[in-house]
């Protein structure tokens, strides 16, 4: 704590003041001129702010120790994602998947870490970006700021995210197959399959 400096100490004078007879009048009677008085006790000093104790830093009551997670290589193997299925047809699988990534970035999902995957005809975006060449494709890949859109056919390159978005908007059966399990993988915490329900529990329930 930080010391303040005491109040002075006041001492009264030893002597009373002197009284000088004004002219023509009469010099009062004088007094017997008091003693010196003790000096008055010293005060303590005030004390300044006080700065409140830090609280003990207590484990509620019906908290149980945190369990340290597992590590190692087969560590990030345990945590699986999430897994949605929308029911859509092949012609609606696309508008389906549309639908789920705005519902995502709504929801407050940053842009980046969204994937979409198509099993058929590729998302207008990438048939559009694709005609500037491949490198500039995957360079907006690379860069992370928005959501991705590739084919099944080359999903394999993209890297994980944590949401994985996949449209079985056609293609062959063996398509959905390969691309479900690839998207399982790439998927950090969400997976959402729009398409025919019985084909992807098929899929997803004898390889996922």
């Amino acid at each position: 704590m930080p010391l303040i400096p005491e109040e002075p100490q006041i001492h009264e004078s030893a002597q009373g003041p002197r009284v000088t007879p004004a002219s023509g009048r009469t010099a009062p009677t004088p007094r017997p001129v008091p003693g010196p008085r003790p000096a008055a006790p010293s005060r303590p000093g005030r004390p300044g702010p006080l700065r409140p104790t830090p609280p003990v830093q207590r484990t509620p009551r019906d908290a149980s120790p945190a369990k340290p997670g597992p590590s190692g290589p087969g560590a990030a193997a345990t945590a699986a994602p999430q897994i949605q299925l929308i029911p859509a047809s092949a012609e609606g699988a696309l508008d389906a998947a549309e639908e789920a990534v705005d519902l995502l970035l709504d929801s407050g999902r940053a842009p980046g870490d969204v994937l979409v995957i198509t099993t058929g005809a590729q998302h207008p975006w990438a048939e559009h970006e694709l005609s500037f060449g491949e490198a500039s494709y995957w360079a907006q890949h690379d860069a992370g700021d928005d959501v991705f859109y590739t084919d099944a056919a080359i999903a394999s390159r993209a890297a994980s995210r944590p949401v994985v978005v996949v449209a079985v908007n056609g293609g062959p059966a063996s398509v959905a197959a390969t691309a479900l399990p690839l998207a399982h993988a790439r998927a950090a915490a969400l997976l959402i399959v729009c398409g025919d329900p019985q084909q992807i529990n098929s899929v997803l329930g004898a390889g996922v």
